[in-house]
């Protein structure tokens, strides 16, 4: 139970002020008491939260895109998969992943996410080790379309339940680090299906159905021993004691992170339809989109794009651990100037050019250095700016209630343009050069930094509409319920 909201809203505040001062000598002994506390709170959120939430996107992104992996490792030839029915079993995955994002935002703080998430992992490691032993066409199908189902409340969830433990300038770096366990995931799936596929023909099965059953094993233990390690809530987080939990709550409520009153988070049909009023929900519709297609395009056809230059299973396999590596350090390395700086946009912006730099010179180019070489572009340029816009969302929408939809609409949007790419570079775009693909994704990276650009000009120009506001009223007088609308509640851009 909270104890003295205002008074740790105090706290936080005085903190944020004895903060800035360089001499340590010149705090009081009480300031420095406070000091110790903020640092030790996040700390052992870091420590006891990030490494379980790192792991489940990770899972998460390595159970999806492994189908890509077992292609090249013979999938496609022994299932007798045409290139359009192969694009079917991804697209598939995406239908019910959309229509099961909403729902399970919602229910995460219903239900409460130490139960709802660790069931979700459990349930679809278990469809993951089943693609292991399907035999044909239908089989799969069906396989891919239950991992969808259970994996699409994932994201958005895990981005939200993030918001529960972390003030609005301290998200986007933690939620980088989850994300960039993407592309750690991508460069892992490659050394794994490396080894794996020296298990080709043990116990009558080919390298990948082995590829299906190691993974998911692995995610089914890990869902099960997440049952008893991720708290609901920091109240009730057993690392915290009850100053540490009171100041995690104070912290949250003053910058905006949480209402302020459990009443303002409740769930409220009303808020799930504000959420559609935003402008800036449906500026970041475009933005996601585009982003949805450009990140799965790469995603899951990363493994044919190199095996198109001329590489064997083995080697091709190994050669997409290059890329994937450097978008995990330029992940971090951008989300911290992120955090620092409070430039989410600016920082989508950059990881844009880094993809229209890298189509276009897979696109220009007949050397396959630079055609490999183009691939550390746009596999960390796209990857970079994930993080950055997950954080954008639930940093700028406010109560609970319109930040779960927001995140969820937006997943759903992102997922949206993983259907594209699947037939983009399935089907409708010759390999290995994938010319009509390459020239889309160009586009449309060049189309994401416009719509960045105009959320950002809108958010700026609210910003100073609000100041206007501030400056000629006081708080008291503003309506309750505003949310992000309230003068008060300062975008970041």
């Amino acid at each position: 139970m909270e104890k003295d909201p205002s008074k740790h809203s105090r706290e936080s505040s005085e903190f944020e002020k004895t903060a800035d001062v360089d001499d340590a000598s010149e705090l009081s002994f009480e300031d420095r008491e406070r000091a110790a506390l903020d640092r030790r709170v996040w700390w052992k959120l870091d420590l006891c939260i990030l490494p379980v939430v790192t792991m489940f996107y990770f899972l998460s992104w390595l159970d999806r895109t492994n189908l890509g992996n077992a292609r090249v490792a013979g999938l496609q030839k022994d299932l007798h998969l045409t290139n359009a029915q192969y694009s079917m079993a991804l697209t598939v995955t995406f239908i019910p992943y959309i229509l099961s994002e909403i729902p399970s935002n919602l229910l995460l703080k219903i239900v409460g996410p130490n139960l709802l998430l660790p069931a979700l992992l459990t349930l679809w490691g278990v469809v993951t080790t089943v693609q292991g032993v399907v035999k044909s066409y239908s089989g799969l199908l069906a396989c891919r379309f239950f991992l969808g189902l259970l994996e699409g409340g994932v994201l958005p969830g895990l981005v939200l339940y993030l918001s529960f433990f972390y003030p609005r300038d301290r998200l986007q770096f933690r939620i980088s680090v989850f994300f960039s366990s993407s592309s750690l995931a991508g460069a892992f799936s490659g050394l794994l299906a490396t080894a794996i596929m020296h298990l080709d023909g043990k116990g009558g099965r080919p390298a990948w159905a082995w590829i299906f059953i190691t993974e998911g094993l692995f995610t089914i233990g890990f869902g099960l021993v997440s049952f008893f390690i991720l708290p609901r809530s920091p109240a009730h987080a057993a690392f915290l004691n009850s100053r540490e939990k009171d100041y995690v709550v104070a912290t949250l409520r003053q910058g905006g992170a949480i209402g302020k009153d459990d009443k303002t988070d409740s769930f409220s049909w009303i808020e799930v339809g504000r959420t559609f009023r935003l402008p800036q929900v449906w500026l970041l519709c475009c933005v996601y989109f585009l982003n949805g297609t450009v990140l799965y395009s790469l995603a899951y056809f990363i493994p044919s794009i190199v095996q198109g230059l001329g590489y064997a299973p083995t080697r091709t396999q190994l050669m997409t651990v290059g890329p994937y590596a450097t978008a995990f350090v330029l992940t971090n390395v951008a989300s911290f100037i992120a955090d620092r700086y409070r430039c989410r946009g600016l920082v989508t912006i950059f990881s844009s050019i880094c993809c229209i730099v890298g189509f276009a010179m897979f696109l220009g180019s007949h050397s396959k250095a630079v055609l490999y070489g183009s691939l550390f572009l746009t596999v960390g340029g796209i990857n970079c700016s994930s993080p950055a816009l997950a954080a954008w969302v639930a940093n700028n929408v406010s109560p609970h209630v319109r930040r779960a939809t927001a995140l969820a609409v937006l997943s759903g949007v992102t997922n949206a343009g993983g259907i594209l790419s699947t037939w983009l570079l399935g089907s409708l775009s010759k390999a290995p050069r994938y010319v009509s693909a390459t020239i889309t994704l160009l586009i449309f990276s060049a189309l994401m930094a416009i719509f960045v650009a105009l959320t950002l000009w809108f958010l700026w120009n609210e910003n100073k509409k609000k100041m206007v506001i501030r400056e000629t009223t006081i708080q008291a007088d503003e309506p309750e319920g505003l949310g992000d609308r309230s003068a008060w509640f300062e975008y970041i851009l």
